[in-house]
């Protein structure tokens, strides 16, 4: 090849080379490469300014696990047991409007967390008192006003896609496949769910739409700390299940007077509100249904033996163990930073200086509208003991310990999880004050006082499940020897060094 065919052949190489490199910079202009683009197809839920922000919390593990924990494990019971997903209600395929609902069904819990998009209330439809009144002007009201009671279509879904039926169109025919009949006499989520239909597109009338996302909640023992702490952990664990990317608002679907846990609530989540206290048709771009406290592991613990040890989050990461959980741990977690007492995502600290020994006590208040303002006796002797007990701790010379007078029913809900976080040992009678174990940290010492007539698990399993180490003093009445309470303190201290 001569000299001249070589050069014209290495231009024309030279050119085609050019015009390829342009081409692929035009190509990769307009065409993004494949990692720009995210990771999975699944859309990030919006996220709302106006609503608080989840904490950081050191218990934290995610609750999406693929895949899905074992029927009957400590993850199934306290985590993201609800792993089957049944879609009732598909928005349009073509537009990718309409309403939407599904449910995520727990083979152990057997109960369901459900969420839907363009759902309607109507509170007209809803039968029961208006709720969020001052107790004293509600005294002696009938709980079955407070409960609701509810008509045909209280609830109502704008359908997406096509579906087929008659005017009366339920979302759910076979309830018993998501809300299985329980033991309580008022099954209000099965109600509720019984009363929702399907209306068609355009038809669903709404004189205001709530774009947050929304927890409807409906609450039985509402006065009551361990009850309530059973709907606090349903309502969280609903928010988790449905990847919520902040703390939503509540509802309340129910007619029940102020109480003072309700301060409980508002610390937890962005805002309440009662459901009659809408003065029209509401609908929500997004509503959650909440279990029934009587649907959680803290519940369900008291009729069949739950055998879950708890352990720390950093363990389980490195180690998943069937058999153990943390989630008791980060729930408690949650409700300090709730209140401001999980300061930068750690947990708090005891005094640096000597012990603290939490006495939670019982004492008279006035709870609901149906209540004498007295509360039953657990333990006949209580001053007593505590004077004994804090006579010998002011005597003990070895080291410092400060006996905390624990009279919750005179101190704010902030207070109360303050002193037990604060606690190396809490000790009190058994009753529902004692639900605070779940915000105290490791290390924690237990002793529960047990009278003859109130031999329940709750607060063993309790300490079990937050790993705390626990002591029972059974007593043959309600009467306890103040010695042998002191003895058994002398004990636990001198395990701690004093």
């Amino acid at each position: 090849m001569s000299r001249r065919h070589r050069g014209l052949l290495l231009r024309t190489i030279l050119l085609l080379f050019a015009l390829n490199s342009i081409s692929l910079a035009l190509y990769f202009l307009l065409h993004p490469r494949p990692s720009s683009f995210p990771k999975t197809l699944t859309p990030t839920p919006p996220s709302f300014p106006s609503l608080k922000p989840w904490p950081s919390l050191p218990s934290f593990l995610p609750w999406s696990i693929s895949p899905p924990p074992p029927a009957g494990s400590c993850e199934a019971y306290f985590g993201h047991g609800f792993s089957r997903r049944i879609d009732l209600v598909r928005s349009s395929s073509s537009t990718g409007g309409g309403g939407w609902f599904r449910c995520y069904y727990s083979e152990t819990l057997l109960s369901s967390i459900c969420e839907g998009g363009r759902v309607r209330m109507d509170p007209a439809r809803i039968s029961m008192t208006d709720g969020g009144e001052a107790l004293e002007t509600v005294m002696g009201r009938e709980e079955e006003e407070e409960l609701p009671k509810y008509e045909s279509g209280a609830f109502e879904i704008e359908a997406g896609e096509e579906v087929t039926g008659g005017a009366d169109r339920r979302v759910v025919d076979e309830l018993d496949r998501y809300f299985p009949q329980k033991g309580i006499q008022v099954h209000t989520m099965r109600a509720l769910m019984g009363s929702m239909r399907l209306v068609d597109p355009g038809k669903l009338e709404c004189t205001q739409w709530v774009d947050e996302p929304t927890l409807l909640v409906t609450r039985f023992e509402y006065a009551n700390l361990f009850h309530t702490a059973s709907d606090w952990y349903s309502a969280y664990a609903s928010s988790q299940v449905t990847n919520l990317p902040n703390r939503p608002n509540v509802v309340f679907v129910d007619g029940h007077c102020k109480a003072p846990l309700e301060e409980g609530w508002g610390a937890l989540f962005s805002g309440v509100r009662y459901a009659k206290n809408f003065s029209g048709p509401v609908c929500f771009r997004h509503a959650i249904l909440s279990p029934l406290g009587y649907e959680t592991a803290l519940f369900k613990g008291l009729t069949h033996r739950i055998s879950c040890r708890g352990a720390s989050a950093a363990i389980l990461r490195e180690n998943p163990d069937n058999g153990k959980t943390a989630r008791l741990s980060e729930f408690g977690e949650m409700l300090s930073a709730a209140f401001g007492l999980l300061g930068d995502g750690n947990l708090p600290a005891k005094p640096s200086v000597g012990h603290s020994v939490l006495f939670v006590r019982r004492e008279d208040y006035l709870a609901h509208p149906r209540h004498s303002g007295r509360v039953e006796s657990r333990l006949s002797n209580e001053q007593e003991v505590f004077d004994a007990v804090k006579n010998w701790a002011d005597d003990h010379k070895k080291c410092k310990i400060n006996v905390v007078n624990g009279l919750f029913g005179h101190m704010h809900l902030k207070e109360q999880i303050r002193a037990v976080q604060e606690a190396s040992v809490v000790i009190g009678a058994h009753g529902a004050g004692l639900t605070h174990l779940v915000a105290a940290t490791p290390g924690t010492m237990v002793v529960e006082i047990i009278g003859s007539q109130y031999r329940r698990p709750h607060y063993a399993y309790m300490s079990e499940w937050k790993g705390l180490e626990y002591h029972a003093i059974n007593l043959p009445g309600s009467f306890a020897e103040p010695a042998d309470v002191v003895d058994k303190l002398r004990s636990i201290m001198a395990s701690l060094g004093c």
